[in-house]
């Protein structure tokens, strides 16, 4: 009969090492999910209401089992208490909040509590084997892994990595591409998350990032830091561009990612199912950035509005097509790659927007100032843009064809009518009941006030209560004819906004000082 306890007590600890293993998984693990089910197989048996605590014999495989009893004064619970007068018959050294443990014969397992059992060491197995999973790969994203494809349900595919599951989601994958059982996959991992069904480790084809470690792989001097890959852009499948700079000016980026007669390159393509990548030189200096960005196309000229990231470019009539890309797929991944918004023009087109930018001040300035058009248009080419601009006696005097007595006039015209002006805007601004309070905000100009104010924005509260869309919107903003980007009008909100926080500074001071009354 010894010989058989023993046995089995060994094939406790056998099975328990086969478990861990198996799950790589620790054995300690395998073994406290026996314990606990042991544990709920006593409590059926002696009552559920027992504290009953089981324990195995990490060298033996004995199994001891205990009902811990708690010393009081007053029983209230005969399952879990015991009296101070009984525990010292039982321990002389028992105290009131002691615990006492009284040890329980071995049980039978009978069908349903081995079933029970086997159900809490499997449950407890599972949450093990999740855990380690999620803590071998929640520090791996970022890497690009193999796998063998488990399934395909709807578009999605399941992978198998060996140690876990992982899924690649429909829109993950590379378009045209398709993968069937049993097929070897590559994939980037970019999300590893916990959920109830256990770690989720999602993989991706298509993201920037996979093609930056396909490279890493194939180019040796990515992966020594030589190079570095500055910026990716992708159309999954169809087109992408990479921005590479080099650390060391002997060796050049753009030639040592291409390869001898392309190698290198060319291992990436087809890995990408033969997506065209542009290998594009990085440079510190945005403007020649964005044309290398653009190639193949011929860039004439740029013109940077750094303050709104904007960015206008000017091609040869022939190089439109080719910078703007079949469907805009060029200028979009441009885009993507240097973080600019681009707007391409033909050589044409800026140049009849320039005349027609130049005829408009022209006889701006000729109605403003009552200038004939000889006046009007040296002051355009010398690069005045409005009314505001013209205060300095000495920079107009400077201008060829003028002298200083004319320089005065103007500038005494100007200062006319910006007066008039400003005075018309106010009596419009009092007549609409614009407050003054919205008048004190610095952005605000004399004509945008009026504008508000016929759109119904009279007090500090209407332009609080708007969002910056509302102001700036090409199809319906309010101030749209004033050039504002958005981060200037979600400004000019937030100073309306500024007497909300002020009042409740206020506010909360007065209950401070109440409160300490």
């Amino acid at each position: 009969m010894e010989s058989a306890a023993s046995l089995n007590r060994l094939e406790l600890l056998q099975v328990a090492d086969a478990v861990a293993r198996e799950k790589v998984i620790d054995r300690d693990i395998v073994l406290e999910a026996m314990e606990e089910a042991i544990q709920k197989a006593a409590r059926a048996k002696y009552g559920h209401e027992n504290d009953i605590r089981a324990n195995i014999d990490r060298g033996t495989g004995e199994i001891r089992l205990i009902r811990v009893l708690e010393v009081v004064e007053a029983i209230e619970n005969e399952a879990t208490h015991i009296t101070l007068a009984e525990a010292l018959r039982q321990s002389p050294e028992a105290a009131v909040g002691d615990l006492l443990s009284e040890a329980l014969p071995p049980i039978d397992f009978g069908r349903i509590a081995a079933q029970t059992a086997k159900q809490v060491i499997v449950q407890k197995v599972r949450e093990a084997e999740r855990e380690r999973q999620f803590e071998e790969y929640k520090d791996r994203i970022g890497d690009v892994i193999n796998g063998i494809v488990k399934r395909v349900e709807y578009g999605n595919v399941t992978v198998d990595l060996g140690k876990a599951d992982a899924v690649v989601r429909r829109d993950e994958l590379l378009s045209r591409e398709s993968f069937r059982q049993g097929d070897r996959i590559r994939a980037y991992i970019f999300d590893v998350r916990r959920e109830q069904r256990g770690p989720q480790i999602f993989l991706s084809r298509s993201h920037p990032q996979f093609m930056a470690k396909l490279f890493t792989q194939e180019v040796p001097e990515i992966y020594d830091g030589i190079i570095e890959i500055k910026a990716v852009a992708r159309d999954p499948g169809s087109r992408a561009k990479i921005a590479v700079l080099s650390n060391d000016s002997s060796i050049d980026p753009v030639g040592a990612c291409v390869g001898m007669r392309g190698s290198r390159v060319q291992a990436v393509v087809n890995e990408l199912q033969g997506e065209k990548i542009d290998i594009i030189q990085w440079s510190p200096d945005q403007a020649s950035f964005i044309v290398n960005a653009l190639a193949p196309a011929e860039v004439a000229k740029v013109v940077l509005d750094e303050e709104a990231s904007r960015i206008e470019v000017v091609v040869p009539d022939d190089q439109l097509s080719l910078a703007i890309g079949r469907r805009g797929q060029n200028v979009r991944l441009a885009t993507q790659l240097s973080g600019w918004d681009i707007d391409i023009l033909t050589e044409e087109e800026e140049s009849n927007r320039r005349q027609a930018e130049f005829t408009e001040r022209t006889d701006s300035f000729m109605k403003v100032l009552d200038v004939d058009e000889t006046i009007a248009q040296l002051l355009t080419t010398e690069g005045f843009t409005s009314v505001e601009e013209i205060v300095n006696v000495e920079e107009i005097a400077e201008i060829e064809g003028f002298d200083e007595d004319i320089a005065e006039e103007l500038v005494n015209r100007a200062q006319e009518y910006i007066r008039t002006f400003n005075a018309e805007m106010e009596e419009k601004r009092q007549a609409l009941g614009v407050s003054d309070e919205l008048v004190a905000i610095e952005a605000l100009s004399g004509p945008m006030i009026v504008a508000l104010g016929e759109a119904g924005v009279k007090v500090l509260d209407d332009l609080a209560d708007l969002a910056g869309d509302e102001l700036v919107s090409s199809e319906d903003g309010i101030l749209k004819e004033f050039g504002l980007s958005l981060d200037e009008a979600n400004d000019i909100i937030m100073g309306a906004r500024a007497h909300w926080f002020a009042e409740e500074e206020s506010s909360d001071d007065e209950e401070s000082i109440s409160e300490e009354s």
